[in-house]
């Protein structure tokens, strides 16, 4: 009697397995590897995430924040692609400008951008290019003039950082002295303040909201000149986007097609995703747990005492912007090799 009560139970937690009623992350960690060092806003966004996501996920994995800064986080992306298993327990956040890379055939790519599992991304992203205000460059005017261009950094090629300026130098003139290799923002703010540099690229909504540009900005420290969205964004209401000063200059419209292919990284955001071969179940597990995360009021009240403005972005829309920017002419993309390798 008691070795069938035995084989019963053996039978019944097998039953149970099968059923899918014991969640695969139970007892699990997730690594999520951040293609930037300690500091900036992708590195802050990834570690509040960190914070709340796991309990939204079936089994109530750890999240672990691992930085893997390198090539405008190219390493972080080769790395989730060829060398992380693709089970779900290895997850990414890096540069969404990195299609462009593989657009361009530059050597170092060793993924396929479509074939990333998106899982969500917590707000799209706008650049805004800032300057500091003791430097000689008080406008973009003074910089399409100037002898010597103001020294402006960037983590990557690959990044916005850097082809925001290479996009105001091709649509408006100015010129800008690129200086790359940066592990993150918080290396390229330092910078800034050792005067190394004059300027830099970063993401309007951690402008406004993260320190130390908040205050700088406030202080007057540092001017923005120039926004990359379709509109201003409201903190930021007195600087114009590129796509206004391109109107006012004539700009012809190849660059401004260019500049759209460009610039829909930030239509992509801060994107969480999952290597090649992740299980349709696992992503769709964590696709849900996302979204259940940017609902959640605890969530959301963490969000507002950091100052952050959410507009949460499905992972299957995520999807189809990641397959489609991948379509291109060969004159658009020719124009953005041109553009990237200047």
């Amino acid at each position: 009697m008691k070795t069938i009560a035995i084989a019963l139970l053996l039978l019944l937690a097998s039953g149970r397995e099968l059923n899918g009623q014991t969640p695969f992350y139970q007892g699990k960690s997730v690594r999520l590897i951040v293609g930037t060092s300690a500091g900036g806003a992708q590195d802050l966004w990834a570690r509040f995430m960190a914070q709340h996501f796991g309990k939204h996920i079936p089994g109530s994995p750890e999240i672990v924040v691992q930085n893997m800064p390198g090539a405008g986080s190219m390493i972080a992306a080769n790395h989730l692609y060829n060398v992380a298993k693709p089970d779900g327990l290895t997850l990414g956040m890096f540069n969404p400008a990195l299609y462009i890379e593989q657009l361009t055939g530059q050597k170092e790519v060793q993924f396929e951008w479509s074939k990333f599992n998106w899982i969500g991304s917590p707000e799209p992203i706008n650049q805004v290019l800032f300057i500091r205000s003791d430097s000689p460059y008080k406008t973009l005017e003074d910089i399409r003039k100037a002898a010597e261009p103001p020294r402006c950094a960037a983590t990557g090629r690959a990044t916005a950082g850097h082809f925001f300026p290479k996009l105001v130098e091709e649509a408006l003139g100015a010129k800008f002295n690129m200086v790359v290799g940066y592990g993150g923002g918080g290396d390229m703010d330092l910078a800034i303040e050792k005067g190394e540099i004059h300027c830099r690229a970063g993401t309007a909504s951690a402008f406004v909201v993260r320190e130390p540009t908040r205050t700088w900005y406030k202080n007057g420290f540092v001017r923005p000149l120039v926004q990359s969205g379709l509109t201003r964004e409201a903190k930021l209401p007195e600087v114009p986007t590129i796509y206004e000063l391109m109107e006012a200059h004539k700009t012809p419209e190849t660059i401004r097609r260019v500049a759209k292919v460009m610039l829909a990284s930030g239509d992509l955001g801060r994107p969480v995703v999952g290597g090649p071969g992740l299980p349709p179940e696992r992503l769709k597990i964590l696709r849900e747990a996302f979204m259940k995360m940017v609902g959640d009021s605890e969530f959301l009240a963490d969000a507002k005492k950091r100052g952050l403005e959410l507009i949460p972005l499905r992972g299957e829309e995520l999807e189809r912007i990641g397959k489609e920017v991948m379509v291109q002419p060969a004159d658009v993309i020719e124009r953005v090799r041109k553009i990237v390798e200047k």
